[in-house]
């Protein structure tokens, strides 16, 4: 099967808001072996949304819609189902009981306008939002399916993937049982790697083609590091499932250091599961990082199993103060410099009592430079019973860009010291 993504916005249209709708449906399509062949962003004007139905619907097994299903005068998607599809509007009763409890839940008066989401197109099976008050819609028709749902991501991923994907897959399954047909399998697996560029991970694993024996591997970088998406193609399953594993060994025997999860981890999951199997507890001291990787940490859920406390020490005064740093050592060396970052690792360390003090220093610019200092330069700390060392690295111009990219090396090194692997080449 292939599919179509159109998204319906003009926020979207003029980069108000970021489509990662078209994103998130498009990863979630390919990791279950649906082709997407086009994606489309279009204003919130009824004669253009109905003629793009017309032309995509004609080309492609699936059509996902998302945006423009809210209760205002602008959200203009459902009446333009109705209208394409040539049906009517009811009131669906299951939908509408959502609806009244989502308001009684949070203490609020249920509206008219509200009330009338529950109209479902009558065709239609409704996908219903646990997260919000406007349903999706599914379609059935000339044997493709129209699937419609609101633009708000976190309601649009919820029906994504504790409907629309399962329905997809048993549909997929029950077509493939009754063609009996050969089918064709596409797996994919993402190696999240970080503290390598995207060019020098790509020279260090020297003949991709040799690697991958037909197979693609795509470089995704953001600012936390690079992604490697791995994807196989194959006619029997078992087959491209055994490639894709032999794929990533290879691929781990070469940058296996610099790979730190695949697929949905995150590198504060991956360091919380490292503290906890080992029995320890963080802390953390956070001049340049603002308290990001406090706030990181402590995203993971049980988080109070291994983190015991984050200061953020941000002034001169306050790192003395609260952290015991050596004055003198910030007169002659700066606040940002190693031996300040080594003294915030082991001041906060000493102070909560944990197994690892964790610190950063740095400046984020775009002011605060130096002609020996430039911006951009920053120092990670970290110390327990037996080290207490710290690291420099040198990072790019953009004060945000900066804060995440510290926060991540400041995981990464943690990660590799409780693993054993020298963060050096």
């Amino acid at each position: 099967m292939n599919a179509y993504l159109v998204t319906i916005g003009d926020e979207i249209l003029i980069g108000q808001v970021v489509n990662t709708n078209a994103a998130y449906i498009g990863e979630q399509l390919v990791k279950n072996g649906i082709k997407i062949i086009g994606s489309s962003v279009l204003p919130d004007d009824e004669d253009k949304i109905i003629k793009e139905f017309k032309r995509v619907f004609k080309i492609c097994d699936i059509m996902i819609v998302t945006g423009g299903l809210g209760p205002t005068h602008d959200d203009v998607t459902r009446k333009c189902v109705v209208n394409f599809f040539d049906t009517e509007l009811i009131m669906n009763e299951e939908v509408l009981s959502d609806i009244k409890k989502f308001f009684e839940v949070r203490g609020r008066e249920l509206t008219k306008i509200n009330e009338e989401q529950a109209l479902i197109p009558k065709i239609a099976e409704p996908i219903r939002n646990t997260r919000g008050t406007a349903p999706g819609i599914w379609i059935e028709k000339d044997n493709k399916i129209f699937i419609a749902m609101p633009g708000v991501p976190y309601e649009m991923k919820n029906m994504m993937d504790s409907y629309v994907i399962p329905k997809l897959k048993s549909l997929s399954e029950k077509n493939k049982s009754e063609r009996k047909q050969e089918s064709t399998y596409i797996l994919t697996r993402n190696l999240l790697t970080t503290g390598i560029p995207e060019s020098t991970l790509f020279t260090k694993l020297g003949n991709i083609e040799e690697i991958l024996n037909g197979a693609k591997l795509a470089f995704l970088p953001n600012q936390f590091g690079v992604r490697l998406r791995i994807t196989v193609e194959e006619n029997n399953k078992d087959f491209a499932l055994s490639k894709l594993e032999e794929i990533e060994q290879k691929i781990r025997s070469i940058v296996g250091k610099y790979i730190y999860g695949k697929d949905d981890d995150n590198l504060e999951g991956v360091v919380a599961k490292l503290l906890i199997d080992r029995g320890l507890k963080l802390s953390v001291a956070e001049s340049c990082t603002g308290g990001l990787i406090a706030n990181r940490l402590t995203n993971i859920s049980g988080s109070s199993l291994f983190f015991e406390r984050g200061i953020v020490a941000y002034s001169n005064a306050a790192k003395v103060e609260l952290l015991k740093v050596d004055e003198d050592i910030i007169a002659k060396y700066g606040a940002v410099s190693l031996e300040v970052a080594r003294q915030m690792a082991e001041g906060i360390k000493s102070i909560s009592g944990t197994d690892i003090g964790l610190s950063t220093t740095g400046i984020m610019g775009p002011t605060g430079a130096t002609p020996n200092k430039p911006v951009g330069l920053v120092y990670i700390g970290i110390c327990d019973e037996k080290i207490c060392t710290a690291k420099e690295f040198r990072f790019g111009d953009d004060r945000l860009l900066n804060k995440d990219r510290t926060s991540q090396a400041a995981l990464e090194m943690l990660r590799r010291y409780l693993l054993g692997i020298n963060y050096d080449d």
